[in-house]
């Protein structure tokens, strides 16, 4: 009987552990399909994306009344692995922040827009690999981690989202050209993950046993060309070359980051904005050249702001004779002059341990330029391509090759917080008034709203007010509103602010064909030699005929002939900038200024009607920069009964600033 009772407990017991393990067994299957397998980085047959958040705390101020601007410190690690069987070549992940993101440092990355750390991230940013710029695949390397994956190690603050709310970016995706990434899944409450594969419909003509990428188009490119290469120093050649049609530069500044503690010892054919070596004196170069005579060196900066030279300069045997150089910084369009289309200079670069080899070339990253009155540019990573080829100095039939060359391309984009830096005015035969520029069309000061509305609309104008400056026109402006019956606000609404503005106004319009003139005032105190001014007309340009004291064509943009491009006739092509009145105890300064009348004909453009809108431009460039455009056009309600006093006016206008 013990027996038996014994054997009957183990049966028991066995029965019962069974039972146990089917009823945990079947409940958590059934969780685990509820939701979507994350993907492992193993099953990913391309290039795997990783977005981990490692943790956070509340940083000060504490915000009880204001939760959603609470600031959080946060640390996550991005994870970008090469599964494919290709090399990743220049590596870039876009990471969707949306929590008003404040990056603070990124291991083994740079921001790709040329941005530099501490920034702002909030609408999202691309990274791009620094120093590791390519992942190698797993055949290549036998699954050598280290050679096909990249960490990046991200700190930061962003606000709102406290513990234990996980601040995770809504998108993770690969951005280099050719690959297609499904949305992200997560992979836990802190894990975001994506696959990202070839894109088989994506159409190259790069091959991918090519050792370097191909050279990309942007609207101005800038190559990093090492020219001649020693132990502990090289010497490269900077090339900035415009390929926009209405893209230009004056003043140009460039700067960039040095990313490995070099410095510049001496440059030809431009120049630091400021000569600088206390921080080389008093940093680790210093301790390492001890016998270099630091009073020679150019710059020790981090980040260096490069200037181009003066024209006197370009015979200097120390400073200039370089090609393409010493230009004050103006760069033209390429269909102005090609040969002003590029800018170039050297620099003699040193470098620090553990670098000091002829082979170890690292470029600088984070590249920015700009200009005065010119276009805004964003600048990508530098990437490396074939080394560059220049002429023999020595005029034979050959070329010398560079040691190595990277490819920088900007591209022109309108930043959220710039305002534009020029403005136009609308006026015709048909109306007495002139659409003045906008109210802070070029920007408003804060402090003006104590004087001066930012938010009214301009006052309309008699065309002679086009000829004072702002501050000079409040009488006229007041005065007008009165005889035209016309609101007259208060407090008065604010000036335009722009350095230059663009008169375009409707001279004539018959059945044939009709006329317009364009004035260009300078208020600025810089003048603007080689000027040029651009318009865009959806429907006018095919008829247009002549341009009477500018050199006027038609110019096609992405392959619409719809813009109108001009400049000073040889000789005439210098925009001076404002000056003193005849007498300048009460004369008003006075601005420089040209002008032109542009004549169309209707033949080729049946069907256009001038006065209802198509006679006047839809966007205005001057020097590249596009102008801020008046949000209404000249009334034509007006036209029989007051087109013999407008075209006095005009004429007026006409005579006073010949």
């Amino acid at each position: 009987m013990a027996v038996l009772n014994s054997n009957s407990s183990l049966v028991f017991f066995i029965f019962n552990l069974i039972l146990l393990l089917l009823f945990t067994a079947i409940p958590f299957s059934i969780s685990q399909s509820a939701e979507a397998p994350s993907p492992a980085s193993d099953s990913c047959n391309g290039v795997f994306l990783s977005y981990a958040y490692n943790g956070g705390e509340r940083l000060p101020p504490n915000l009880k009344s204001d939760p959603t601007r609470q600031p959080y410190r946060f640390e996550s690690t991005l994870t970008v692995l090469n599964n494919g069987l290709d090399e990743l070549k220049s590596w870039r992940v876009f990471v969707g922040f949306q929590h008003d993101e404040y990056l603070v440092s990124a291991s083994n990355a740079v921001l790709a827009d040329g941005s530099s750390l501490p920034g702002g991230v909030g609408n999202g940013t691309v990274f791009a690999g620094f120093p590791m710029t390519d992942l190698k695949t797993a055949i290549e390397t036998a699954g050598d981690l280290t050679q096909m994956s990249v960490q990046v190690n991200l700190v930061g603050t962003q606000f709102g989202v406290g513990s234990p709310s996980v601040p995770m970016p809504k998108n993770i995706s690969l951005v280099n050209d050719g690959f297609v990434c499904p949305k992200p899944v997560m992979g836990g409450k802190n894990v975001t993950q994506v696959c990202c594969t070839v894109d088989n419909n994506f159409k190259t003509n790069v091959t991918f046993d090519e050792e370097f990428l191909p050279r990309q188009n942007g609207d101005l490119t800038i190559m990093y060309d090492v020219i001649r290469t020693y132990e502990s120093n090289y010497w490269a050649q900077v090339t900035i070359a415009n390929h926009n049609p209405l893209g230009r530069l004056d003043n140009w500044k460039l700067s960039w980051d040095w990313m490995r503690d070099e410095f510049i010892y001496t440059m030809k054919g431009a120049y630091p904005s400021i000569l600088d070596s206390s921080d080389c004196v008093f940093g680790p170069q210093g301790t390492h050249y001890q016998d270099l005579d630091f009073a020679n060196v150019f710059n020790c900066e981090r980040r260096p702001t490069i200037i181009d030279l003066p024209p006197t300069k370009y015979n200097d045997s120390n400073l200039g004779l370089k090609p393409y150089c010493c230009r004050n910084g103006t760069i033209l369009p390429p269909l102005m002059d090609v040969s002003k289309s590029i800018s170039s200079f050297q620099l003699q670069v040193f470098k620090m341990p553990p670098d000091l080899n002829r082979s170890e070339l690292t470029p600088p990253q984070n590249w920015r330029i700009n200009g005065t009155l010119n276009p805004d540019y964003k600048c990508g990573p530098p990437v490396r391509v074939s080394p560059s080829q220049f002429p023999d100095p020595s005029g034979l039939p050959s070329n010398s090759t560079a040691v190595a060359s990277w490819q920088v391309v900007c591209n022109i984009t309108q930043l959220k917080e710039s305002s534009p830096r020029c403005c136009v005015s609308f006026s015709a035969y048909y109306n007495d008034s002139v659409v003045p520029c906008k109210t802070c069309a070029c920007g408003c000061s804060r402090n003006t709203d104590r004087t001066c509305s930012m938010s009214a609309p301009a006052m309309l104008l008699p065309p002679e007010a086009l000829l004072v400056p702002f501050e000079n026109r409040t009488a006229k402006a007041i005065a007008w509103a009165a005889l035209k019956h016309l609101p007259s606000p208060n407090p008065m609404p604010c000036g335009d602010n722009c350095g230059v503005s663009i008169n375009w106004h409707v001279v004539s319009d018959y059945s044939r064909g009709w006329t317009a003139r364009i004035t260009v005032f300078n208020w600025d105190e810089t003048s603007f030699p080689d000027w040029f001014a651009a318009v865009q007309m959806n429907k006018a340009v095919p008829g247009f005929e002549k341009m009477y004291s500018f050199n006027g064509s038609t110019l096609a943009l992405n392959g619409v002939n719809s813009t109108l491009f001009m400049q000073g006739l040889e000789g005439l092509n210098y925009l001076v900038a404002e000056t003193d009145g005849a007498n300048p105890e009460k004369d008003p300064r006075v601005p420089g200024k040209q002008q032109t009348v542009i004549s169309f004909t209707k033949k080729f453009t049946p069907g256009i009607n001038v006065a209802a809108g198509d006679g006047f431009p839809t966007k205005v460039f001057f020097n590249g920069e596009e102008c801020s455009l008046p949000s209404v056009l000249p009334s034509s309600n007006q036209r029989r009964n007051s087109a013999t006093i407008s075209s006095i006016l005009l004429l007026v206008l006409v005579f006073i600033m010949i």
